[in-house]
């Protein structure tokens, strides 16, 4: 067995702050009202090249006011994320975090979190690929690092996208409902749970 774990709204209780900044970003910018629930899941490229394509001088404005944003945010667990990964760590069980987010927005992780690097195995980045999710590269590339096969790996994930690229990798897939409700995303999971409060190792076997 080997597990992949998303970060923002797996590990981290961040989402809900990024709504906070796309929504006010897409008020600003375009005009839109609720941009943070039509964005979530997309990597800052996808958002771009969709949204503000051509708008230069805004995106920059939009990567400094992020990179600010992310200096200040709040990165408490998801409940029982931390547990649980430190009960996978006595198992022996290979993991990693497999994450859209940047190296300077994860260097802002390590600052709130030192002790997360020393329990997974890897921590691969949106440096690491060449595609976003939906497309499953990511999780693939988090296989190949642990040496493991799709058909031992759990990934755990909660936007649309992250689940699709899961679920396109051959894994098994756990969503939690923290970002997105149970009904919207269980299609898309083999499990659905709405945090890691009670969830255990066992609990995998199904």
């Amino acid at each position: 067995m080997i597990v992949l774990f998303d970060f923002d709204g797996v590990i981290a209780d961040t989402e809900s702050q990024y709504t906070i900044f796309w929504d006010r970003t897409g008020r600003q910018y375009l005009g839109l009202e609720d941009f943070g629930h039509t964005i979530k899941g997309q990597t800052l490229v996808q958002i771009f090249d969709r949204y503000f394509n051509g708008m230069e001088k805004e995106q920059e404005e939009i990567v400094s006011r992020l990179d600010e944003f992310e200096k200040n945010m709040s990165y408490e667990y998801i409940p029982g994320a931390y547990e649980f990964m430190l009960s996978l760590k006595a198992a022996g069980i290979p993991m990693a975090i497999v994450t859209s987010s940047n190296e300077a927005k994860m260097a802002n992780v390590y600052k709130a979190h030192p002790e997360i690097t020393g329990i997974v195995d890897a921590i691969l980045t949106s440096e690491h690929f060449s595609k976003s999710k939906p497309d499953p590269e990511c999780f693939i590339k988090g296989m190949e690092v642990l040496g493991g096969s799709p058909e031992e790996t759990f990934v755990f994930e909660d936007s649309f996208h992250g689940l699709a690229a899961g679920r396109a990798s051959g894994a098994k897939v756990i969503g939690l409902s923290t970002t997105n409700p149970e009904e919207d995303i269980s299609s898309l999971c083999d499990k659905v749970i709405k945090d890691f409060t009670d969830f255990q190792l066992q609990d995998m076997y199904f």
